[in-house]
């Protein structure tokens, strides 16, 4: 991925908060709790992984209990910017690593909003490299 170097020259309280957010949505991933996942989200986010999108905490929850047991996720933050008062967005490489199949690399960006003084993920869309 990206060299260390670089980094550090985007640290910050914008990395700080995608970070936060997305170790969350890793160790829900992880674990296969997709309620957990999808508690991360707004209630009107728009979800595209790598199916079709769906609107909502709902269509996050159904996505994740399809993924099958043993997914685990590793990204890096690529990029930050803040949009707006309370939303940011984020820019990650991700791994997502499968017992049975190999490794998937993707982009991923997610646009953040603080809503009552929590961040929560308001957009996410996956992009497959390769």
């Amino acid at each position: 991925m990206r060299n260390q170097e670089y980094l550090m020259a985007i640290s910050g309280p914008q990395r700080d908060i995608v970070r936060g957010v997305m170790d969350r949505w890793k160790e829900a991933v992880d674990a296969h709790e997709p309620q957990r996942v999808a508690s991360l989200f707004t209630e009107e986010a728009i979800f595209q992984g790598l199916h079709p999108y769906s609107v909502g905490r709902s269509g996050v929850a159904e996505y994740y209990e399809s993924q099958p047991l043993g997914l685990t996720a590793v990204y890096e933050v690529l990029e930050t910017r803040e949009l707006g008062d309370d939303v940011l967005l984020g820019y990650l490489g991700v791994d997502f690593s499968f017992v049975d199949r190999p490794t998937i690399s993707v982009n991923l960006s997610v646009i953040l909003q603080r809503i009552d003084g929590d961040w929560l993920i308001s957009h996410y869309q996956v992009s497959k490299l390769g």
